[in-house]
């Protein structure tokens, strides 16, 4: 990481910009997704610090069986923060098999594509945390990092949806440095190897790059590695559609 990067100037930043952004839009309540992983963890750090501990709602989201909850419990537990446990799975569950019900009366099939139902998880986590966060009257923090963001590396309509974005200009490695800065924070939830807790792999693995390359790539314009560089660039490209608002189509010249 370039030596100039300030954790702690970082980290407190953000608190404030936390409470100035509450203090503008008139809330004081916020809702995160709490996964066990370094970007939800941290983001619920920050918020508690910005905004008071009784002010931030966890929400643990498990999609039938999660391995790693008790992490996602720990957290809350460290934090003193209020959370409620929604399971996802039945909902998963029944939008698959209704969707793919084969009709006779001229409606057209729909196919199991894995991608798609691999999405399906981070989109209703998404609509149960609107859900959420509206009936309490809390915003919804978002928690990717600007790392994901630049691969794609992240659900449209899922996770790439929130009321601001609290991690979106700090890097994969900068999040973690960040939370090591906290001292109520478990180190081991801040230096947790990231994974995508449906595959099996960790999201280095399924990427086929390294968050070191990508944090170069950004921070530096380059990882040092020309074709590892392009195969970054590409993904950039192919996915920029998911860092922007949909595209409108003007009727008018």
């Amino acid at each position: 990481m370039p030596e100039q990067f300030d954790a702690v100037k970082a980290r407190d930043t953000l608190v404030e910009r936390i409470r100035e952004l509450a203090l503008r839009q008139g809330f004081k309540k916020v809702v995160i997704g709490i996964s066990g992983g370094k970007d939800s963890t941290v983001s619920a750090a920050l918020c508690a610090r910005a905004l008071g501990k009784e002010n931030v709602y966890g929400v643990l989201l498990p999609d039938g069986e999660q391995k790693d909850i008790a992490d996602s419990r720990e957290v809350c537990r460290c934090l003193g923060i209020r959370y409620k446990v929604v399971n996802i799975g039945q909902m998963h569950a029944s939008l698959t098999k209704e969707a793919s019900r084969e009709d006779s009366d001229g409606q057209f099939n729909v196919p199991f594509h894995k991608e798609s139902d691999v999405n399906v998880g981070p989109r209703l986590r998404m609509t149960t945390l609107r859900y959420i966060a509206q009936a309490i009257g809390a915003r919804l923090v978002g928690t990717g990092n600007l790392s994901e963001a630049t691969v794609g590396y992240c659900t449209k309509d899922g996770d790439t949806s929130c009321d601001f974005a609290l991690l979106g200009s700090l890097t994969s490695l900068e999040v973690v440095a960040v939370g090591l800065t906290m001292e109520e924070l478990p180190k081991e939830l801040v230096q947790k190897t990231p994974t995508d807790g449906l595959s099996g792999m960790s999201d280095e693995e399924k990427m086929g790059l390294s968050y070191q390359d990508i944090h170069k790539y950004i921070r530096l314009g380059s990882c040092g590695d020309p074709a590892i560089d392009e195969k970054i660039r590409a993904r950039e490209q192919a996915n920029m559609h998911k860092r922007h608002m949909p595209l409108l189509l003007s009727a008018f010249e």
